[in-house]
């Protein structure tokens, strides 16, 4: 008995391993040397990132080994997509194209680091998030697109997170946060972002689509919004209410207001700095601790607190 012991656990083994489904892939692998063919292991990696996002399980993640162009992708469930300090995961995007297309499910999680997404002055969106429980974006640059540097639009409540990331350079808004529904709860925090040189608004909140409550709530820290052709920051409301916070931040030498807060949208100003904007540093109804700067200028319609 003793002597047949290692043999029935090595038999069981066996069976445990044969029964494990031999397609899962938890996290999957793209490289300049890969090949869409192979089974985006490390050692066997994908060319492309949508074959990656293809392969690999829901909730899983895809990597960038190398620094190369891993073209744009589709996205219908949740997946994380990352490249490690040191590798730029570029994506091109392709003449009147999107970059990154988000269509997941309501309870899904996209994340998203370290990606640089390029128009070159042909595609039109960098990142657009129409639906999905939750979107993250980190240390991403997204630029030179002939629309928004990154559209979110979803239909369903959500949770958006945008840090250590910038875009510039885009012909329409930096960022946008835009949803569309009833009674959705649409939260969306920005963190060390900067937006530079786009065509409209630096970031963009606006629940003019939303009716019902909650509604929209939005939070910027230590984050600048600089020589955009629109508002550094703007806040809109319409059917339902919305909400921004703005905190140690900038809006400096916007061509219109460096806040502007629309109708049915309070914002909330503290310890920025909101000079040389050519609309002035704020309008609308704004809240203050009156420790921001202005450059002398009065910061809209002014609600004093406490």
């Amino acid at each position: 008995m003793l002597t047949r012991l290692p043999f029935a656990l090595l038999a069981a083994l066996s069976c445990l391993l044969a029964t494990a489904p031999a397609h899962a892939r938890a996290r999957v692998f793209v490289a300049s040397y890969g090949n869409d063919s192979n089974p985006c292991t490390f050692l066997s990696p994908c060319k492309t990132f949508q074959v990656a996002v293809n392969t690999v399980d829901a909730g899983g993640e895809v990597t960038a080994i190398d620094s190369a162009g891993f073209g744009p992708i589709s996205i219908t469930r949740a997946v994380t997509i990352t490249s490690p300090d040191g590798v730029e995961a570029g994506i091109a995007i392709p003449s009147g194209g999107t970059g990154i297309a988000i269509n997941a499910g309501p309870g899904d999680a996209v994340s998203l680091h370290g990606l640089t997404l390029d128009g070159a002055g042909v595609g039109v969106t960098g990142i657009q998030f129409n639906s999905g429980g939750s979107l993250t974006i980190q240390n991403c640059v997204v630029r030179n697109l002939l629309g928004a540097g990154i559209g979110n639009t979803p239909t369903n409540s959500a949770n958006i997170t945008v840090s250590n990331t910038i875009v510039r350079d885009n012909r329409a808004d930096g960022i946008y946060v835009e949803p569309s529904g009833t009674n959705l709860t649409v939260n969306a925090f920005f963190n060390r972002v900067e937006a530079y040189n786009n065509g409209e608004d630096g970031i963009g909140i606006f629940s003019d689509h939303m009716t019902g409550l909650p509604g929209l709530f939005a939070m910027a820290v230590d984050s600048v919004s600089v020589n955009n052709a629109g508002d550094g920051f703007h806040c809109a409301g319409g059917n339902t209410f919305s909400n921004l916070h703005l905190f140690r931040s900038a809006a400096v030498r916007n061509g219109d207001f460096g806040v502007l807060g629309g109708t049915q949208c309070a914002v909330n100003v503290a310890q920025s700095d909101l000079e040389g904007n050519i609309g002035g540093p704020g309008s609308g109804v704004i809240f203050t601790y009156q420790d921001n700067y202005t450059g002398g200028s009065t910061l809209g319609s002014i609600l004093n607190k406490d």
